[in-house]
């Protein structure tokens, strides 16, 4: 979800959280820059396969792309309760370009603008919230995909706690940037319910309303997801999806044109483990089936894995091999992506530690079904024969990365 921000706000933001304490001011952020270039000495151009939501992210991020937050706490009552507000600037340009951060080149926009009333004892710690947030985001980091995302412009009630369960919902009308309708949706989670030692279940429900036009309709998604912890020194996470009509976003507002004949079943399964102090990582493993009454019928199977293995207390060796895999009209697309990364990383060796200066080198192969897919829905990109390799069905990357997020 980002919409783009003009300066009079941002200088708001600022005026707004100065004349108060700096005790209750917190700055949180995420930053990640590099340059790269592709083995025939042209702009890195960055391997994703066409019908794919994400791409595995090590060696293959082609941005300058920042987040800066700042949440003020402007008001603690006597009953404990504060009332707050967080704005968030979020920064991106392409590689290779000037940093105008705008037209071609990038963009800055206002991702998160919101505030929250927390701790209310007569929602027993829960909360009350209203503006542009990122809320309630699940996501796998090595291919940063957000499979359950409940970001939104909006409000709602968080995380009211009765008996051992948080109950939470939100009313929403724009979700993401792409978004065309403003569309009325409503987000109910109940999260808590102890499985194992260790384990917690939370369920999602997310209603889509039918927008004012005779060619929309509703639509609606479930989400049930498992979170396993101390698994591997880490954890384990297994998610199951289901939405018809516009609910077929799966975390978010599909379009609105589809019917109930339209259906969407995703299968999320990941682990984070850190068995030793210097060997971490993260496995992924995704399926998707979307089934659409017009023909076109759509698999998505996505597999992959960073380890990260510290050889001192401050250098790590990293790498990551992502295979995704698409079944659709016109034959099966394969994209295999390969990276090797010695790092720097003056924190530590665990896999989660930041930041990191990572030198990479990256190869991908793809096969021709790959390339009629991006000819046509992806001119320019890597694995189209208008791309930075051509018609070949290979390609290699070399770069340097720095990634870095503090709170």
């Amino acid at each position: 979800m980002k919409t783009r921000m003009n300066g009079g706000l941002a200088a708001s933001c600022v005026c707004l959280v100065m004349p108060f304490s700096a005790q209750a001011l917190e700055f949180a952020g995420y930053l990640r820059s590099g340059v790269g270039s592709t083995d025939n000495g042209r702009s890195q151009s960055c391997f994703m396969l066409p019908g794919a939501q994400s791409k595995y992210r090590l060696g293959n991020e082609c941005e300058q792309y920042a987040e800066l937050e700042l949440r003020q706490d402007l008001l603690t009552l006597d009953d404990g309760s504060v009332f707050s507000v967080d704005g968030m600037v979020s920064l991106f340009n392409e590689y290779d370009r000037d940093l105008t951060f705008q037209g071609d080149n990038g963009a800055v926009r206002l991702p998160q603008l919101y505030a929250q009333w927390s701790n209310l004892p007569s929602l027993n710690g829960g909360s009350l919230w209203a503006g542009r947030r990122y809320y309630k985001r699940n996501d796998i980091h090595i291919s940063d995909f957000y499979y359950w995302n409940q970001s939104a412009t909006g409000g709602g009630v968080e995380d009211v706690k009765i008996g051992d369960l948080k109950y939470s919902y939100a009313f929403s009308r724009k979700d993401n940037l792409y978004q065309k309708d403003y569309v009325t949706r409503h987000d109910f989670n109940v999260a808590g319910f102890s499985t194992n030692p260790g384990g917690e279940l939370e369920l999602g429900l997310s209603y889509i309303d039918k927008p004012s036009r005779r060619d929309a309709h509703a639509g609606w998604a479930v989400t049930a997801q498992h979170v396993q912890q101390l698994f591997l020194g880490g954890k384990n996470t297994l998610a199951l999806q289901y939405g018809e009509g516009p609910g077929t976003g799966l975390g978010y507002t599909g379009n609105v044109g589809l019917d109930d004949n339209n259906k969407s079943y995703r299968v999320v399964e990941f682990f984070d483990w850190q068995v030793t102090p210097r060997f971490g990582g993260q496995f992924q493993a995704l399926y998707q089936k979307d089934i659409r009454p017009d023909g076109s019928d759509q698999k998505w199977m996505s597999v992959g894995v960073r380890p990260a293995y510290g050889i001192t207390d401050q250098f790590k060796l990293v790498a990551e091999l992502g295979h995704d895999q698409v079944q659709a009209p016109g034959g099966t697309r394969k994209l295999s992506k390969f990276t090797f990364a010695p790092t720097w990383s003056p924190k530590g060796p665990g896999f989660w530690e930041r930041p990191e200066v990572r030198l990479y080198y990256t190869y991908a192969s793809w096969n021709a079904a790959a390339q009629r897919a991006a000819n046509e829905l992806a001119q320019g990109s890597a694995l189209s024969d208008s791309g930075e390799f051509g018609s070949s069905l290979h390609g290699s990357n070399a770069g340097l990365q720095i990634e870095y997020w503090w709170k």
